[in-house]
């Protein structure tokens, strides 16, 4: 057993191995924060770089798929990660997450990625989707706890009934926030029947506490949903990526419940105004068409009476002209028939002398001798 305060001698393995294990012992992982430096890419999946303030610098190791997102040197960055020895290549923190740190920083970080994605068209008007409404479902990611939840939960219950809100409660801010939120995305578009609209909401905060909803994961997770989005991050003024991917954003949480929803009050106030408005309209129509049949009877009566004494006085027309036409008319003015044989002589050069004719006139009749022809 080695005596206390005497030289421990060690190999250089054995040393790196103790080291590592007394750090893993003593610092399972460290959060630092400082001023990103000397950022490199290798073979497009290592990532390099430095954190440093005004007295030391902190070397990094990584992969690209922890990056939050775009970095450049200069920003202020909060790094989670493992301290280890490396046998060959020295010290550095092994990272586990990277979050930019400081209002300027992830205001700078949200810059790049806003560039980044906006090449590649996410933010485009064209990819957006028109969302129901009123929808009978909706998926609402958020914190249960948080009062945004509170106060959408309240307006859409105040304004309209019959709306089943199926929520997946998930952290906000803070370094898990941005994969538990895009899980839950995914969680809801994974469903059988998911619900006809998604439901992103936070109440206001500093920049850093919105910044989960500026993460490429977020917002690659909205751009990806097959079920229409709403977002709403924040107060009026703040803008989140999450909220330029979406099919809509609101101002606020509550004026996300406004959107999705009318007004039962106003609604009901309105169907009524369009009811009394049709029962008027109804009647006009049924007093026009009122107004309109009777003219059409008075019409018809006119035309059938108008037909009726025309037939009248084709009718008399057609008697006076019989009457005149009738043999009995004429006799009775002078005229008499003439029958040789029982019929009608028209010509004198059916008779001959001596023989016998009869004779009709209008009162009776005679018959007679031809004793010339003339």
């Amino acid at each position: 057993m080695q005596d206390v305060g005497q030289p421990v001698e060690l190999g250089v393995s054995e040393f790196v191995a103790l080291l590592n294990q007394t750090l893993e012992y003593a610092y399972p992982n460290v959060t630092i924060i400082g001023e990103l430096a000397n950022l490199r890419v290798s073979k497009n999946r290592w990532v390099y770089f430095d954190l440093k303030d005004e007295l030391s610098t902190v070397k990094f190791f990584g992969t690209v798929y922890q990056l939050p997102g775009p970095l450049e040197d200069g920003m202020l960055l909060k790094v989670k990660g493992t301290p280890k020895l490396h046998n060959l290549y020295g010290f550095s923190v092994n990272v586990q997450s990277i979050q930019p740190a400081g209002e300027g920083s992830i205001r700078r970080a949200a810059d790049l990625l806003k560039a980044k994605l906006a090449k590649e068209g996410l933010f485009d008007d064209s990819r957006k989707r028109a969302l129901p409404y009123p929808p009978q479902r909706i998926g609402l990611v958020t914190s249960k706890q948080s009062a945004a939840y509170a106060d959408f939960i309240k307006i859409i219950n105040a304004r309209w009934q019959g709306v089943n809100i199926e929520l997946i409660d998930v952290q906000v801010q803070g370094e898990p926030a941005p994969a538990q939120i895009a899980a839950a995305i995914d969680q809801f578009n994974a469903q059988a029947e998911p619900p006809e609209v998604l439901i992103l909401i936070r109440g206001g905060g500093s920049a850093e506490d919105l910044a989960a909803f500026s993460s490429e994961i977020v917002t690659r997770a909205v751009v990806a949903s097959r079920t229409p989005t709403l977002v709403a991050i924040g107060h009026e003024v703040d803008l989140s990526l999450a909220e330029l991917a979406a099919d809509q954003r609101a101002s606020t949480p509550s004026n996300a419940a406004e959107l999705l929803v009318p007004d039962r009050k106003g609604t009901l106030e309105a169907l009524q105004a369009v009811t009394g408005q049709l029962e008027q309209l109804g009647n006009r129509q049924v007093q026009m068409a009122r107004t309109g049949l009777q003219q059409q009877l008075t019409d018809m009566e006119q035309a059938i009476q108008q037909v009726i004494n025309h037939r009248k006085q084709m009718t008399q027309a057609t008697k006076q002209l019989l009457s005149a036409l009738n043999p009995e008319a004429i006799m009775r003015r002078g005229y008499a028939i003439v029958r040789s044989n029982g019929k009608a002589v028209r010509t004198v050069n059916k008779l001959a002398a001596g023989g016998i004719v009869d004779v009709q006139l209008a009162d009776g009749g005679f018959q007679a001798t031809v004793k010339e022809k003339k």
